[in-house]
């Protein structure tokens, strides 16, 4: 499979790289920072300089076409709220009309737990973020691609171990990036598991029957 990754230098992006292309994927890392380029090609994947608010769609698609699948795990991280639109928000937009055009239909989105920091009292800048992820969601959910919307719980650095709980609708809680990535892997290797909303928390289950079970349940709702 030939996967681009756009968030290549991310915490799940980087991690991700180094599960594809260890299992003999071909991996694209699209990076903005030209001092990324280093650190996503130590993960095995070649460095694609690209940038989601400069960018047009002709141009994405021209960096998209020739993959399998897209994965979208960029954002603004916290540089405001402007970037959280432009990244989060219209540069999902943009990934997803290159996408299409481009001619690739797994499209999978890195999204946010609806529940995730209402422990604490939630600042202007984070509704803003929620409520732009919320919206991005929705726009992916309303193309014809074949897309999945992963949503991990609390992001933790350190070492996972291969065992989440997924599904439909769970109890929020923390999730290791290392599970995320792994789980991300797994799921583009199943293309059952498709045009389905998954919410995702470190748990006891193996990612790859985590992977199954919820592929089962998707499936089972189709007519």
């Amino acid at each position: 499979m030939k996967t681009f990754i756009i968030g290549a230098a991310g915490g799940i992006g980087s991690r991700l790289g180094t599960i594809l292309t260890a299992r003999g994927d071909t991996v694209s890392g699209m990076i903005r920072n030209p001092d990324h380029r280093e650190q996503v090609e130590s993960t095995g994947a070649t460095a694609v300089f690209g940038d989601l608010i400069d960018n047009d769609v002709a141009t994405l698609a021209t960096a998209f076409a020739g993959h399998d699948a897209i994965v979208f795990s960029a954002g603004a991280h916290g540089t405001g709220m402007d970037k959280t639109t432009l990244i989060d928000g219209q540069g999902l937009e943009k990934a997803a009309d290159a996408a299409r055009t481009a001619g690739v239909q797994r499209f999978v989105l890195v999204s946010a737990f609806p529940e995730s920091g209402r422990s604490e009292q939630p600042s202007e800048g984070f509704e803003h973020y929620m409520r732009t992820k919320k919206t991005a969601d929705v726009y992916l959910t309303h193309t014809d691609l074949d897309w999945l919307i992963v949503r991990p719980g609390v992001l933790l650095d350190e070492p996972g171990d291969g065992t989440v709980t997924a599904g439909l609708a769970i109890e929020h809680g923390d999730v290791r990036r290392d599970n995320v990535a792994s789980f991300i892997a797994a799921a583009l290797a199943e293309p059952l598991l498709t045009r389905t909303i998954v919410e995702l928390t470190d748990g006891t289950t193996p990612v790859a029957d985590a992977v199954r079970q919820v592929t089962a349940s998707s499936a089972a709702r189709l007519p």
